[in-house]
């Protein structure tokens, strides 16, 4: 084997806040696509009569069901406002270091507000 040197890998590289939310605005696509399934089961469920509905209703009240219904909600918010922040720079805005931490700290502070707000009004 040679002694060549290693190209830089992720154990020396240090995230920044472009990279981190670029990546967690993927992952978040990824699972919302996946829990657009419960979405439609949930329909489908519906359109096959009032037992289905209720029985799939008692498997959506499963606390784990729960933790994984709000992840995709705030998922949803998350990547509602990162691509918002992408259409800001669409038009030509935003570009510098500091617009872009900002921009990038608002998305997620948004993401959590909306989903805070979201889950307010829907209990009440």
């Amino acid at each position: 084997m040679d002694n060549r040197p290693l190209s830089p890998h992720l154990t020396v590289y240090k995230p920044q806040i472009t990279s981190v939310l670029s990546i967690l605005h993927r992952i978040t696509g990824a699972g919302l696509a996946v829990s657009t399934v419960l979405v439609v089961f949930w329909l489908a469920s519906l359109a096959m009569g009032e037992v289905t509905f209720k029985d799939f209703n008692t498997f959506l009240n499963n606390p784990l069901i729960i933790v994984v219904l709000v992840s995709s909600l705030w998922a949803l918010w998350y990547h509602f406002c990162t691509g918002l922040r992408h259409l800001y720079w669409d038009i030509g805005y935003g570009y510098n270091l500091k617009s872009v931490a900002i921009s990038g700290w608002a998305a997620v502070v948004c993401s959590f507000l909306l989903t805070f707000l979201t889950l307010l009004f829907l209990i009440s």
